[in-house]
């Protein structure tokens, strides 16, 4: 199968091709970082298949979803990759194959395949494992995954054990997930800012751009920027500036009534 991977975190499509290429019978011939970026590369390299995250810049993967399910039969299958399940439910009204959660389990990828095979050879929604990965989710969404109250933060050759509550922000860069505390700065062995932010509280944690997630109660101040943006100024030593993405401004200026 020819496959399309879609998502915002570079070590995260590294992940996935890296599975696919173990699982083999599948080319990865094109990878896109945002919405935009995969609408092109679907159109230009027609694939059987496209793996999809659901939180990207721009456009969000179901948004893609829809505008390529316009195109009718000539529509790729979808696989929707992301670390939050309560997306599940959508991810089936737009028809996917199927709805794999971070970290992408090995075994579960290769069903995930077989799968979209039976949907590319038949044509038709293969609905009775549909419904059964749709009862799987809905389960797991009723337990919710479990939130850390402690996270370890690497310092040195030591881990440290922090509260949740006590991160002030963690931010991608250098291809490491940096997390800073009142008391300690470090980094995390989750693999991508979406596998950490799965483990924490999502009402406090917010991934106000795409490389940063920071606590929304740890915020000292609130500064203007342009095109009526905004840059938060954190309460950790340095009074970290973090800059908000558009998508996310609105959200902060509706929660603070800005």
């Amino acid at each position: 199968m020819r496959v399309v991977v879609v998502d915002d975190e570079q070590l995260a499509r590294d992940e996935l091709c890296f599975q696919l290429e173990q699982v083999g019978n599948t080319e990865v011939v094109a990878q896109a970082g945002n919405g935009i970026e995969a609408l092109a590369a679907v159109e230009r390299h027609e694939p059987d298949l496209v793996f999809l995250d659901v939180q990207m810049p721009g456009l969000t993967g179901f948004e893609v979803a829809r505008r390529l399910l316009e195109n009718g039969d000539e529509s790729p299958a979808l696989i929707f990759v992301t670390a939050f399940d309560q997306h599940a439910i959508e991810a089936f009204e737009v028809n996917a194959v199927d709805y794999l959660l971070k970290p992408v389990d090995a075994s579960r990828l290769e069903q995930a395949l077989q799968r979209a095979r039976r949907r590319l050879s038949s044509g038709r929604p293969d609905s009775a494992p549909l419904n059964d990965q749709l009862e799987r989710i809905v389960k797991m969404m009723a337990g919710r995954q479990v939130r850390r109250d402690q996270v370890a933060v690497k310092v040195g050759e030591r881990f440290l054990l922090v509260q949740a509550d006590d991160i002030i922000f963690a931010s991608l860069a250098d291809e490491s997930i940096n997390i800073v505390t009142g008391h300690v700065a470090g980094t995390s062995n989750y693999r991508t800012l979406d596998d950490l932010q799965a483990r924490l509280d999502p009402e406090v944690f917010w991934r106000v751009h795409r490389s940063h997630l920071v606590n929304i109660n740890k915020i000292k101040e609130i500064v203007p920027w342009f095109s009526r943006n905004y840059i938060l100024r954190m309460k950790d030593a340095k009074s970290t500036e973090i800059p908000v993405s558009r998508s996310q401004t609105k959200r902060l200026r509706e929660y603070l009534k800005l």
